[in-house]
């Protein structure tokens, strides 16, 4: 067991070390300049495609739409939002200082760019299977890069990424949570897990993205209406808030035993690892159920991707980040889910506790419900359909045995198969850069006019 420790801790340090934090971010770099940074100067139309689109007769998406492209967000977004929003947040402040929080702005920003070109290959390289669609890192890396080995391998890490940060992670979040707040025994809470999860997702991408449409919005609003009245608890304190953010993301002063820089050095890492973390643009998991939406556009649902990278990060992210500072829970000296619950105790008493931990249970089963499907997609692909009822089973009855069990090593390998799935999708949308065309976003601006 040392030795697997000491193998994952080596190569993790290599796939998210500097190195891999500056393709992430130069890729994000590179498309935002090819779209003229289409963040900012088509923030009118994306937002008018996402959410706008709403208030349209049709709700964005042809009413028949079994999988409509708001669906397929909220599906992708249930895979991102949760942990990464309270524990991640609460980490990064931790670690990296206020300062953190102005370098997951730029990860996010940045962000908003590389996931709309994953979507966008996503939808353009997808193939039908069995009448439904499917797509992904895998497809547009084999039909666009013509490189099937590559495919391959972003398949095989997307396939053990999803049993270990998709599944067993969250389960044992999830658990955790009730235990600590209602003092629910794990094992019961990862039976009862084991079997919801297996019944939604034997109904496939229908089921899954039913569930998440709903689940998601109505959390997404109570843990914000929660937030928000912590930081209104303290509005005096708002603008110191946002003044660490700004000061802390460069400070250069020594500390003892370090060096010139080390706070802006924590700041930066922290800051764009767990932006990262937490809205996964660049990983490649995004587009796999994009790829499944019915849109006639890719660039409609590159969009979508968009938008669910600024309502993740730049939104909750902000809210979290500003609750724990208006607080003062960033002086108590915690970290992680201890910090966020310190946090909404100070404001709720006992009722944060319980607000903190619901939240995180149902955020983590949302993850864990559409991180299967990720991990279906990638086992279609490699055995060409066969298995999957099996891996159904198998992926329910992992969800128990990351409640009863400790599983810091499992985070840690799940956290390194992350960063290799980036690697392939990261070259490969760089490679297909010539598939992203700014001629096609300004066909959709025109049409708004």
């Amino acid at each position: 067991m040392e030795v697997i420790e000491k193998i994952n801790s080596f190569i993790n340090n290599l796939v998210w070390g500097p190195y891999m934090l500056c393709l992430l971010l130069g890729v994000g770099i590179f498309y935002s300049i090819k779209l003229r940074f289409f963040q900012i100067s088509g923030f009118k139309l994306w937002w008018k495609e996402t959410a706008l689109s709403f208030f349209k007769p049709n709700k964005g998406s042809d009413a028949k739409s079994k999988i409509s492209p708001f669906r397929a967000m909220s599906t992708a977004l249930a895979g991102s939002i949760g942990t990464g929003n309270i524990v991640g947040v609460a980490n990064a402040v931790a670690m990296g200082g206020a300062g953190a929080v102005f370098w997951m702005w730029i990860a996010s920003f940045f962000g908003m760019a590389t996931i709309f070109a994953e979507n966008v290959l996503g939808v353009k390289y997808r193939v039908k299977r069995n009448g439904k669609y499917v797509g992904g890192p895998m497809y547009y890396i084999e039909k666009g890069l013509k490189c099937k080995w590559l495919a391959v391998v972003f398949a095989i890490f997307c396939t053990f990424a999803a049993f270990g940060m998709g599944n067993m992670t969250q389960a044992n979040s999830a658990a955790g949570a009730l235990e600590n707040c209602l003092g629910i025994p794990a094992w019961l809470s990862g039976a009862v897990l084991a079997v919801t999860v297996g019944l939604i997702i034997c109904g496939g991408i229908e089921r899954i993205s039913g569930l998440t449409e709903k689940l998601i919005p109505f959390i997404s609003i109570i843990f914000t209406v929660a937030v928000i009245t912590v930081i209104l608890m303290n509005f005096q304190k708002i603008p110191q808030g946002f003044y660490e953010m700004f000061t802390q993301a460069f400070d250069l002063k020594c500390v003892s035993g370090g060096f010139m820089g080390y706070g802006m050095s924590m700041a930066i890492k922290y800051g764009i690892s767990r932006g990262v973390f937490s809205n996964e643009a660049g990983l490649g998991s995004s587009p796999i159920v994009h790829s499944a939406a019915d849109t006639d556009n890719p660039y409609r649902q590159g969009m979508w991707g968009v938008f669910q990278v600024f309502i993740d990060t730049t939104v909750l992210c902000t809210l979290m980040a500003l609750c724990i500072l208006t607080t003062g829970a960033d002086k108590s000296g915690l970290d992680g889910i201890e910090l966020s619950i310190y946090t909404f105790n100070s404001a709720f008493g006992f009722a944060g506790t319980v607000i903190i931990s619901l939240s995180i249970f149902i955020f983590a089963f949302a993850t864990l419900v559409s991180w299967s499907y990720y991990g279906e997609k990638s086992l279609e692909y490699l055995s060409g359909g066969r298995f999957i009822k099996a891996y159904r089973i198998l992926y329910a009855a992992f969800a128990f045995v990351g409640c009863i069990m400790n599983i810091s090593l499992v985070w840690e390998i799940s956290d390194t198969l992350n960063g290799l799935m980036a690697i392939p999708n990261l070259v490969a949308i760089i490679l297909l850069s010539k598939d992203i065309k700014y001629s096609e976003i300004k066909k959709l601006k025109s049409c708004q006019k």
